[in-house]
């Protein structure tokens, strides 16, 4: 198992804060503390060459797991183990097996030509002379870094700072890379070849990856696996497919009729004994296309189709699943309204 994580918490406290002059002379006095759970009770495991998603909303716990699986965060419960190291207790045994790229920052040296910075990460990292020119190879291969080598890291567009970190990350071939939303702000085409990238690394060296982001796209693109956190607990664990499944309940029909007026009045709900809320159905103004979206435990595509194709002339048909994104929306929503919900009981 490349990757271990067992019932870890981690439970953060400050001192509590009041508001005004006032309260911060009282908050030099006061021994109140506020006491913020960020991640509970959470347990998963990774095995070698696995590309997993790790996603959740705003503050859910990402970032702080993967702090603690890197070793920045001790947990407050619970153990992390990566390629058999605890990494909180053995951080630069660890080190040496991961490789960690963060969207929004950088390891490189701003000021030095990129050849330098790989220059000195080789030396950190014990990269021998044959195994870095082997190394860099294959990084110039599949990220194109020679066009940009011997830049100052200042002078680099977005797109290709990204790319050069990503190859940092992967100078002395890391066992597990952990990547915090590595496609952030760039464009269509740097994007897929940064995708590209990824799986060609994964496939060659079978790298596991754990990838946190906020765009779909990559998560599609990437992952066999995703892991989704809300309010510092894990709420699923398991393929698209099965997520899909499970909390994708809706499914569209999109039909082009001859006459939109006879579609439009088509009742499912007395044809077919179903309540009105299983169903919603629009129409396109000024065409002939008529969308209904249902409830797929209510109702089924033969049923809905069959109806309409009695009722009138269908000329085209179009079958929808409801999209990622889609599901995404719905659990955060969910997770949001969760935590409203206390916040109110707190207050009350």
């Amino acid at each position: 198992m490349e990757i271990e994580v067992r019932n870890v918490s981690k439970e953060f406290v400050s001192p509590k804060k009041y508001p005004g002059l006032k309260g911060a002379v009282k908050g030099l006095f006061s021994n109140e503390k506020v006491r913020k759970m960020a991640v509970e009770d959470i347990s998963f495991s990774i095995e070698q060459g696995e590309i997993v998603g790790y996603i959740g909303s705003n503050g859910a716990g990402k970032s702080t797991t993967i702090k603690m699986l890197t070793g920045i965060l001790e947990p407050t419960r619970g153990e992390c183990l990566v390629h058999g190291i605890n990494p909180s207790k053995e951080r630069k045994k660890n080190a040496q097996n991961i490789g960690v790229v963060f969207g929004q920052r950088t390891q490189l040296w701003w000021d030095l030509p990129l050849s330098e910075s790989f220059t000195i990460l080789k030396e950190i990292y014990n990269v021998s002379d044959d195994e870095y020119k082997a190394q860099m190879k294959f990084l110039n291969q599949v990220l194109e870094l020679e066009e940009f080598f011997t830049r100052p890291v200042r002078n680099l567009s977005l797109g290709q700072r990204m790319r050069a970190d990503l190859g940092a990350a992967l100078l002395h071939n890391p066992k597990v890379l952990y990547l915090d939303e590595p496609t952030i702000g760039l464009d269509l085409v740097v994007k897929d070849n940064i995708r590209k990238a990824i799986r060609e690394i994964n496939e060659k060296y079978r790298t596991t990856v754990v990838l946190t982001t906020h765009d779909i796209e990559d998560i599609e693109e990437l992952c066999s696996r995703i892991i989704i956190i809300d309010d510092g607990r894990k709420i699923y664990d398991g393929s698209l497919a099965e997520l899909k499944e499970k909390y994708g309940v809706t499914r569209k029909v999109t039909m082009e009729v001859k006459n939109i007026k006879e579609a439009l009045q088509v009742d499912l709900s007395s044809l077919l004994k179903v309540p009105k809320e299983a169903y919603q159905i629009t129409a396109e103004m000024g065409t002939n296309s008529v969308e209904i979206a249902f409830d797929k435990h209510c109702l089924g595509i033969s049923e809905v189709i069959a109806q309409y194709m009695q009722h009138t002339e269908v000329r085209d048909i179009q079958i929808q699943e409801t999209e990622l994104s889609e599901i995404v929306k719905v659990i955060y929503r969910h997770g949001m309204e969760q935590e409203n919900k206390q916040e109110e009981g707190m207050v009350s």
